[in-house]
């Protein structure tokens, strides 16, 4: 890999006596990395049954390395939300956001999801997660990730930071900025990164930088955390944005920076800021456009049906409706009118004249135990089904969630002793 003359001499001013340790880091290995799923299991669990992971990541509760040629993307488990693959120092910018269960929370620039997934797994399903990204195709990919990862109280949103802020001032009790960067400290992994770097995209990242975090600083409530974080080496996207958020915004205080260097930890480059904002929580904050008030229960009778029929745990938040589709969104929820929203909460599934269809989505959100039949997959059978094949079964007729290994995998739907596939032809290997 040949690196730009220019970010080599900028890195050497900076290290010093390190330069030489940071410059061999980019001809060692890489290593892998995965978080477990807390919605889904234990880490202890999966440890046990994966039998790919190897030692822990130091500063993320269920970050573990693994080993590479076991490729975990392409096992059944990743496609039930067991885990998600994400790089070491990536886990650090979510760890320190210091999550509660009960709050509320934006991702701001949450595309493909790692963060935000690690956020919902670490609410338990308690509390609002606003996952927002500007992209549509990748907000797209960050709802898929949501989805997949059994996210229950997770809005996906498709908007301008600017227009968040008009909605939510003063409404999170903690934001997450991971930053657009220039990229620096994925060099290892992302070839196109060192293409595109340049000193002029520097400059134009830290001015991004600077405006995203202008709309974050209002939607903070008194007494909340934001984190600040980038995967860049640049001091001008990181300890100098932060200098100049701070002197712009003196409610504002840092109370740590690390930085995460790929010649010291077993990751890549990181920069983490973590910011309070003075001031006192108050209990009850809502959006100043009000909450959403949710459907009829007039509306529900065809869920209702198929709740009673097929599933043993209850089910507690705002039932909203767009077209045929039914969504859960939690209590509180703020109102989306106005806001373009892929994901208002968990789907549910379609709603149809005398008959309800789930979503995939529900039944990725579900544990073993919680539907009336279940289908267990050997890892043979879960290969087959992931492929859209259907497979000979015998019992009682309708629809029955199929499992592997104890995890929540998709809806199958049992008649004449074939278990019909009903796993999303998208999603389809």
């Amino acid at each position: 890999m040949t690196l730009p003359e220019q970010f080599l001499s900028r890195m050497k001013q900076l290290l010093g006596e390190e330069y030489q340790d940071f410059l061999e880091s980019y001809s060692r290995p890489k290593d892998s990395s995965l978080r477990v799923n807390f919605l889904k299991g234990g880490e202890q669990e999966l440890f046990q049954k994966a039998g790919f992971l190897t030692e822990p990541v130091p500063w993320a509760a269920g970050g573990y390395y693994y080993q590479e040629e076991a490729r975990p993307g392409r096992h059944p488990y990743h496609e039930a939300g067991a885990y998600y693959i994400q790089e070491a120092s990536a886990m650090a910018p979510a760890a320190y956001l210091k999550v509660q269960q009960g709050e509320k929370i934006l991702d701001l620039c949450a595309a493909p999801g790692g963060k935000s997934t690690q956020i919902g797994a670490d609410m338990r399903g308690k509390g609002i997660l606003v996952c927002n990204e500007i992209h549509p195709r990748r907000a797209k990919i960050l709802s898929e990730n949501i989805e997949r990862m059994g996210i229950k109280n997770g809005l996906v949103l498709n908007c301008e930071p600017s227009l968040l802020a008009l909605h939510f001032q003063g409404y999170f009790d903690k934001i997450l900025v991971d930053a657009p960067c220039s990229g620096e400290g994925m060099f290892r992994r992302k070839e196109e990164a060192v293409k595109e770097w340049s000193l002029e995209n520097i400059k134009l990242c830290a001015a991004r930088q600077k405006d995203i975090l202008k709309e974050a600083a209002q939607m903070l409530r008194p007494g909340g955390r934001m984190v600040y974080s980038t995967c860049t080496f640049a001091p001008e996207e990181d300890e100098g944005t932060i200098d100049w958020f701070v002197k712009e915004y003196p409610a504002f205080t840092m109370e740590e920076s690390i930085r995460f260097w790929p010649h010291k930890v077993r990751g890549e480059g990181h920069f983490v800021a973590c910011l309070k904002k003075e001031g006192l929580m108050e209990n009850g904050t809502v959006s100043s456009r009000g909450e959403e008030k949710g459907i009829s229960p007039k509306e529900l009778g065809e869920w209702e049906s198929f709740r009673r029929q097929y599933l043993k745990t209850s089910f507690s938040g705002i039932y909203l409706r767009f077209g045929d589709q039914l969504y859960l969104a939690p209590e509180g929820t703020p109102s989306l009118k106005g806001l373009k929203a892929l994901r208002p909460g968990l789907h549910l599934g379609t709603l149809k004249k005398g008959r309800f269809e789930p979503a995939h989505a529900l039944a990725l959100s579900l544990r073993p135990g919680e539907a009336v039949y279940e289908f267990p997959l050997s890892m043979e059978e879960a290969a087959a089904y992931l492929a859209g094949q259907t497979l000979p079964a015998e019992g009682e007729k309708g629809w029955y969630l199929l499992t592997v290994d104890g995890y929540s995998l998709g809806w199958g739907k049992l008649s004449g002793g074939i278990m019909k596939n009903h796993y999303p032809r998208g999603l389809r290997k």
